[in-house]
């Protein structure tokens, strides 16, 4: 059976860090996302809209996934970790049990397109160590085709007519799974997908069609269930996240950069990154 679109969100403009002018997709209160908590998409050509980055600052229960597609961020966190990556580029942080980190664009950066994807962790796993980790271009699965291209950053992807493509980033929970694809006009792509998965869509160029409708830039498409996923490149193709993961099913209870299961433990988060016990 092949998944059908059931909800469509577009993107909302938003300010986030010092100021750093984003496109955001909120999905703590979306059940068709679990585990997917939220999508930011950076995209200026004009340093002075993101210059000044995102500062210092805490997060707890949840784990973060950045790709760049242009231009530079670099990484710094309490736990000592410092990477830089560059067009094409990923990286990934568990911030587990607490962490402080920055991501501050690179000062050649003179344009800037990218987005960090919010993950949520089971509550078994929240106060797990933090971890993270950089995935420069080359270490990314890649596969063409006419007039197809696909990037796997995290999971298994099944793509009729290639071979299966394995993402190498493998720490993302639970089961979640990131790919970008870029499609010619008219071009189809067609994957196998799980049954009982979240599966979803974020359409960053061009537009999509699938089920008889075309779907444009900064919409997200939310799909059905089904064990097969088909989408076509519009009248001037496309450039799309494919994303999906097992849902958690938990309650979400999030404040700021702060996501775990009660009201109690977002009081204690707070506690505790305010007693310094974020930077041991």
């Amino acid at each position: 059976m092949n998944r059908k679109i059931q909800q469509v969100i577009r993107a909302q403009p938003s300010m986030d860090g010092a100021g750093v002018a984003i496109q955001r997709v909120a999905g703590f209160e979306q059940t068709g996302m679990d585990p997917i908590l939220m999508i930011d998409e950076l995209r200026s050509e004009h340093r002075e809209d993101f210059a000044a980055g995102f500062p210092s600052h805490p997060h707890r229960g949840m784990q973060t996934l950045t790709y760049m597609k242009h231009g530079g961020i670099i990484h710094e966190d309490s736990q000592g970790n410092r990477g830089e990556i560059r067009s094409g580029g990923a990286q990934y942080m568990s911030a587990g049990r607490g962490i402080i980190h920055s991501e501050m664009p690179t000062q050649d950066s003179m344009g800037l397109h990218g987005f960090q994807l919010w993950f949520n962790l089971p509550a078994a796993q929240k106060m797990q160590a933090p971890r993270y980790r950089d995935l420069p271009l080359a270490e990314l699965a890649q596969v063409g085709g006419t007039g197809l291209k696909v990037t796997a950053i995290s999971g298994e992807w099944i793509i009729a007519g290639t071979s299966a493509m394995d993402g190498p980033l493998h720490e993302l929970a639970p089961q979640a799974a990131m790919a970008d694809v870029s499609l010619e006009a008219g071009v189809d792509i067609t994957l196998d997908t799980e049954p009982g998965e979240s599966v979803m869509a974020y359409v960053y160029d061009g537009s999509v069609n699938t089920g008889g409708a075309n779907y444009v830039q900064r919409q997200l498409l939310l799909f059905g269930d089904g064990e097969r996923l088909m989408l076509q490149g519009g009248p001037t193709g496309a450039g799309f996240l494919l994303l999906r993961g097992r849902p958690i099913g938990e309650k979400v209870v999030h404040y700021g950069p702060f996501v775990m299961n009660t009201e109690a433990e977002i009081e204690q988060a707070i506690v505790d990154y305010q007693s310094g016990r974020f930077a041991a």
